[in-house]
């Protein structure tokens, strides 16, 4: 039987080339953590892509060859090995698998790649990748890549001679001949010279492949997004598909792993159909679930075989049901002060719907061309036949730009497409041919169909994630991929019924707080929260800092300040590596927005600005201003911390916790967030705690602030003055451990048991959230048997004198809190139950004792 999978923890798999230090992070590395992450209660590790990848990755989703393992990790035998250790441990494996593209930067570190640019079409390998080759393709049929520096570089062209270790192992055992570009190099076909004494520019000329000026927008295959140095493969061929996950079906065969986290399967030709066959291929009892970005109305398709989505959705609903929803007015008016834009859910589209338009045009403006010539070429009828080129393209951008959902060809979403091809007809009645074209094309179900749902999905990911959420500064907590920044957060009744959906439709469906990509980790983003509690002190810091700090221009600092409030040291001890870590994520930060500078065009002056401000911040006259803000807004954060960490390991779904987050970490987007984590640290706390706990008059609130006379009045207060660095770590690293270890317990309460809310009663009622799980078959009054409780708006609740008499009804029954061991039942005083903690673990006698029967 599989091992159920309860929860998962996502480690960061790493080269000793990706890593200055030389240490890197593999598969021994992760056996070395086995014990703990046991301890800790996590059922499986979820690694990052395993197969082989350019060797300086920090991320390894630039595979270059998927029928590998990577070697710079151990390779398969070390995978075996970290596999033996976990079973034996009781763990299991899930892999994250890239299908959609494979890293072509180097290209002679990609075999198949290479083959290609030697051989052009008649390469074996020509199929793999998503090329276009038609003579308008703007490289005269040739494979086009960005890679020259200049116009006319081509005189640049040298004929020279790689030796064997330039190539990947047992690629060129003698080497090769190659055209030299400065420090790129590409192969040569046979027969296309005689010495490297020829013309370069003339063997250059009998190549199948064109170096592109890199500006000229000439790219002739598909790309992931706009990232040049991943190539898109074609997983609708079986022989791909076949060969691109042999070695996962080896990997299979061997019973090394439970599950499979598919990355960005919108970028495919045909999700639903690549996604039936991976499923046919790892079994039905095995895990699945997709990278796949829903917005916010948009369902998951149930006809898909996965579990669900990796929780990029549940992330929005986790972080917005801690947001003062109140503080709304207040920080859309200071934003309109400091960015010109109050950026609202009406601003938020108009700025979504401009920035998709501008990408399209520019950024991504290959893939609309090559989606207006499929369109020509896919349109069987004479319709929009006088339509020009001109009109055709600016419609079809429109039409890209409209769409509100990463990609509309899922079948729960069928009407999307025809229903913003109606309204732009009814808006814009001079389209209307070019619309006849478009959809004409779309009906031949051919190219056409299939382009526009992959471009559609870049981009909104470039446009929305990239560019807009990098701009936007209402509240930039809420900016993360999948989020929702114009609805301003996420009510309580909203909450309760997206968390119902979701153990009734997608139940095994992963749930995040913190991924690799995540924006700002989920501590930081706690705290940002909290500004919504404290606008007006927030906006007269805005004020403070910009009279004796001026930033160098005032939309970017308000961006930027409410980061750097997310991960200032509460204890206002400034650092030379804080201050590196500001200036690495300010620079990428303001290339992203892509208004004062970007990555094609960087503005050196202007990032300098930014960085000397950021440096006046950290080491000026404002920097104890922003210290005594950031401690107010830390202790309130700390709280929104941990208890949406007990309703995420409570809640439906499968909770992922990222690396080191058991811990506090207060880190910002890569690299920020994939430094090394600290596992000694935290082995030794785990062990200290589990020693403790052995004591028979063991006592959190003794444990963790020592001496707790004062403790219950003070948390009737909504004050936990205690709970602040060292004793923040213990207290997250306590509940998920209690959380993880409950959910391996009772697997079924939390994989097949049902939603219900729990509510407060009293004059603090809306500071408390609460969500009870349950099976009746497992035994609890009506069937619920955990409560999880959390405390909302914190700081809100203090200044009001804290809980009073509001009280919570629990279910007949004693409940024990899995956090303190206290036990309640009845109507219950929450100022008792939150005495030591923001939040609790009820579980319910019943439950305990059905167990041991």
């Amino acid at each position: 039987m599989r091992r159920p999978i309860t929860s998962t923890y996502r480690v960061q798999l790493r080269g000793p080339q990706a890593d200055p230090s030389g240490r890197g992070f593999g598969f021994a590395d992760a056996a070395e953590q086995i014990p703990y992450l046991r301890a800790l209660g996590v059922s499986h590790i979820y690694l990052s892509p395993i197969f082989a990848a350019v060797r300086e990755s920090n991320h390894n989703y630039d595979v270059t060859d998927p029928t590998q393992v990577n070697p710079e990790l151990g390779g398969i035998e070390g995978l075996r090995t970290l596999a033996d250790a976990a079973h034996e441990a009781g763990i299991g494996i899930v892999l994250d698998i890239v299908p959609n593209h494979l890293g072509v930067e180097t290209p002679r570190t990609n075999r198949w790649w290479w083959d290609v640019l030697k051989h052009g079409r008649d390469s074996e390998f020509e199929c793999y990748f998503d090329i276009d080759w038609h003579e308008d393709n703007g490289a005269g049929g040739k494979l086009g890549m960005p890679v020259l520096g200049t116009e006319g570089d081509e005189d640049k062209l040298e004929l020279a001679h790689l030796g064997p270790e330039e190539f990947p192992e047992g690629a060129a055992p003698d080497g090769e001949d190659v055209l030299k570009y400065y420090d790129h190099y590409f192969p040569l076909a046979p027969g296309s010279y005689e010495s490297l004494d020829d013309d370069p520019r003339e063997v250059y000329e009998r190549q199948a492949y064109r170096l592109m000026y890199w500006r000229d927008g000439v790219i002739s295959y598909r790309r992931f997004f706009s990232v040049n140095g991943l190539a898109g493969i074609r997983q609708e061929d079986p022989l791909v598909f076949e060969h691109t996950h042999r070695a996962l079906r080896q990997i299979i065969a061997e019973d090394l792993i439970d599950g499979i986290r598919v990355d960005h399967p919108d970028g495919l030709t045909n999700p639903f159909d690549y996604l039936t066959r991976l499923r046919d291929l790892i079994g039905e009892d095995r895990w699945l679930v997709v990278e796949k970005i829903l917005g916010v109305t948009e369902p998951l398709d149930p006809r898909l075989s996965v579990d669900g989505t990796t929780g990029y959705d549940a992330m929005r609903e986790l972080d917005g049901v801690f947001v003062d929803r109140s503080a709304e007015d207040s920080l859309s008016m200071l934003a309109l002060q400091q960015s010109g834009s109050t950026w609202d859910e009406a601003a938020i589209e108009a700025a979504e719907h401009q920035l998709k338009r501008e990408v399209a045009s520019a950024e991504l403006g290959a893939e609309i061309r090559r989606l207006v010539r499929a369109i020509r070429r896919d349109n069987f009828s004479t319709a929009g036949q006088e339509v020009s080129d001109e009109d055709l393209t600016s419609t079809v951008i429109e039409l890209v730009a409209a769409m509100p959902v990463y990609r509309a060809d899922y079948r729960s979403l069928s009407r999307i497409t025809s229903s913003v091809i109606a309204e732009m007809a009814r808006k814009f009645p001079s389209r209307s041919d070019a619309l006849d074209l478009i959809a004409a094309a779309m009906l031949a179900e051919g190219e056409a169909k299939t382009r526009f749902a992959q471009v559609c999905g870049a981009v909104m990911a470039k446009g929305v994630e990239d560019t807009l959420f990098y701009r936007a500064s209402r509240l930039v907590a809420l900016q993360e991929v999948g989020g929702a920044p114009g609805r301003f957060g996420v009510g309580v009744a909203e909450f309760h019924l997206l968390q119902q959906e979701r153990a009734q439709l997608w139940p095994r469906a992963m749930t995040s707080l913190t991924t690799h990509d995540t924006k700002r980790t989920e501590d930081t983003r706690a705290r940002m929260i909290e500004l919504t509690e404290m606008p007006n002190d927030f906006a007269e810091l805005v004020r403070q800092v910009a009279a004796m700090v001026p930033p160098p221009d005032t939309a970017t600092g308000h961006f930027l300040m409410q980061n750097i409030l997310g991960v200032w040291p509460a204890d206002g001890q400034i650092t030379e590596a804080l201050q590196e870590r500001l200036h690495l994520y300010a620079v990428k930060a303001v290339r992203e927005a892509g208004v004062k500078s970007s990555w094609f065009d960087q503005d050196a002056a202007y990032e300098q600005a930014v960085t000397d401000w950021i440096d006046a911040l950290l080491m000026g006259p404002v920097t104890g201003l922003i210290t005594t803000h950031v401690q107010r807004l830390h202790r309130g954060g700390v709280q929104v911390s941990l208890g949406r960490k007990v309703l995420q390991l409570a809640g439906a779904g499968v909770p992922d916790t990222y690396q080191g987050q058991e811990f506090m970490d207060f880190s910002l987007v890569d690299p920020d967030n994939r430094r090394f984590v600290d596992y000694t640290a935290r082995v030794q706390s785990l062990t200290q705690y589990l020693e403790a706990r052995e004591a028979e008059d063991f006592d959190l609130a003794s444990y963790l602030y020592g001496d707790t006379e004062e403790q219950p009045e003070e948390a009737r207060e909504g004050c936990y003055p205690g709970l602040d660095g060292r004793i923040a770590d213990l207290a997250k690293q306590i509940i998920v451990r209690e959380g993880l270890h409950l959910r391996r317990q009772y697997s079924d309460v939390f994989l097949r048991g049902e939603h219900q809310a729990v509510f407060a009663v009293g004059k603090a009622h809306d500071h408390l959230v609460g969500i009870a799980r349950g099976d009746a078959s497992v035994g609890g009054a009506k069937g619920l048997s955990v409560i999880a409780l959390a405390t909302r708006l914190p700081l809100e609740l203090e200044a009001r004198g804290g809980w009073g008499d509001t009280t919570v009804q629990l279910p007949d029954g004693e409940w024990t809190d899995r956090l303190t061991g206290r036990t309640f039942s009845g109507a219950v005083p929450v100022a008792d139950v939150l005495a030591t903690l923001p939040a609790a673990l009820l579980v319910s006698a019943s439950l305990t004792e059905s167990s041991k029967l």
